[in-house]
């Protein structure tokens, strides 16, 4: 049974930066896809962005991309989340998600395996 575990947010300043970590276990994740999505209270689940495990291609969801990195350790079965730039508008719970199947694709409904979440508030 795959288990992904978060780790990593917290409360920040506007400006500021927190990587948030993604700990994969019970399968090898060489053929799956892992991605970042987050909910912020009264409304929808929403990508924010994902990774091929495989290749290490990444896609980003257009409020994210230029402050956001996704990347993955292999040996470590754990996939990052480096945000800088923080706004008060990127305050969410963020969770991580995987999918076996090589293919990135932004709606939640597409992944299997799904994290606790970990809470990210940022202040203004």
């Amino acid at each position: 049974q795959v288990q992904l575990v978060e780790s990593g947010g917290g409360l920040v300043q506007a400006g500021g930066s927190l990587r948030l970590s993604c700990a994969a276990s019970g399968r090898t994740f060489s053929s799956y896809v892992m991605a970042w999505f987050r909910q912020a209270p009264g409304k929808e689940r929403e990508f924010v962005g994902g990774i091929r495990w495989s290749g290490g291609d990444a896609l980003y969801a257009d409020s994210v991309k230029g402050r956001f990195t996704i990347s993955r350790d292999s040996a470590k079965n754990t996939v990052y989340l480096q945000m800088n730039s923080l706004e008060p508008e990127d305050t969410a719970v963020y969770y991580c998600a995987a999918k076996g199947y090589d293919i990135l694709n932004v709606h939640p409904t597409w992944y299997d395996y799904w994290g606790q979440g970990t809470q990210v508030t940022v202040s203004s």
